[in-house]
């Protein structure tokens, strides 16, 4: 079968490798779309979590062999300790990920443990199916701010997460969101899917900011702009510092909460909720060119929101 591989430093390749094996407990998935994430375009020219050789993809949703269509949750938890048993397996001491430390989803096909699969609404096309991912962590993150219905909330970053956060939080009732991003092209999808405030950068105070950008500026920024008492959920991981007045924090008895991936149960409620969602910023690629659209994407010559590639 033909599958984008992360061959060696900073390279993918289009090739061709082994057919999928189904394990115990595992079927097998051939997958319609496979979203291109910004911790893969970071990830691969770095060593660090993924080791080549790798088939990357942890955004995927396709149909099995019997024809059920299926989102796939990426994360494999081990089931049986304090955390999973509390109901926090995305916090699992020792999880692993499809497409980080097993094959993922930029294949035909991939084996996938029957338990990860999820069945799709009916009407749900493929390009918006293929956002579900991100919407689940921006479910995730909007119960990590204590889902704060009629409250003022700012999203820093308008790529994939930052705008499914925006949409999460319209459809949970937020009173006001506004949004800010470098970019025109973003700001201007994000005004288009419901945005109140679009601006290079957030102007005001606010009950919960949500970073989807994850550098030191915006880390600061998203403290510095929380009303006293308020809530900041970070997701974006461009670096490792934090870069915000911690003294301020203190005094401000302001809240910062790390928010990674999410339960089972959240990223069910994403699948049902993703008919009811726009969903309309992605751009899909055929797979023979997802080499020629990852390298694009890495060196800023497209830049589409989000890249989905068909097998």
């Amino acid at each position: 079968m033909k599958a984008m591989v992360f061959t060696r430093l900073g390279v993918v390749e289009v090739k061709e490798v082994p057919e999928v094996i189904a394990g115990d407990g595992d079927i097998v998935v051939e997958v319609d779309r496979a979203g291109i994430c910004g911790s893969e375009l970071h990830g691969i020219q770095t060593p660090g979590f993924r080791v080549p050789p790798l088939i990357m993809g942890h955004e995927f949703v396709g149909h099995t062999i019997d024809g059920r269509r299926v989102a796939v949750n990426p994360l494999i938890a081990c089931g049986t300790c304090d955390l999973c048993r509390t109901g926090n397996a995305q916090l699992c001491r020792t999880r692993s990920l499809l497409g980080i430390h097993l094959a993922g989803g930029f294949a035909e096909r991939v084996a996938v443990p029957a338990s990860c699969v999820h069945d799709l609404p009916d009407g749900l096309d493929w390009d918006r199916a293929g956002l579900i991912e991100p919407v689940a962590n921006a479910v995730h993150a909007w119960q990590l701010a204590g889902s704060p219905k009629a409250k003022r909330v700012g999203v820093i970053g308008c790529g994939p997460i930052g705008l499914a956060c925006l949409e999460v939080a319209r459809h949970y009732g937020a009173s006001t969101v506004a949004c800010a991003d470098l970019s025109d092209d973003r700001r201007n999808v994000a005004s288009s899917i419901g945005a109140d405030e679009v601006d290079e950068a957030l102007e005001g105070e606010f009950d919960v900011i949500v970073d989807a950008v994850g550098t030191a500026g915006t880390r600061r920024a998203s403290v510095e702009r929380l009303i006293p008492g308020g809530t900041t959920v970070w997701l974006g991981l461009a670096t490792a510092e934090s870069g915000f007045d911690a003294a301020h924090a203190v005094r401000m008895e302001k809240n910062i909460r790390g928010s990674f991936a999410y339960t089972d149960a959240q990223f069910a409620e994403a699948v049902a909720m993703a008919p009811l969602l726009d969903l309309s910023w992605s751009t899909t690629y055929p797979l023979s060119q997802g080499a020629e659209i990852f390298n694009a994407l890495m060196g800023g010559q497209t830049t589409p929101i989000k890249a989905l590639l068909q097998p």
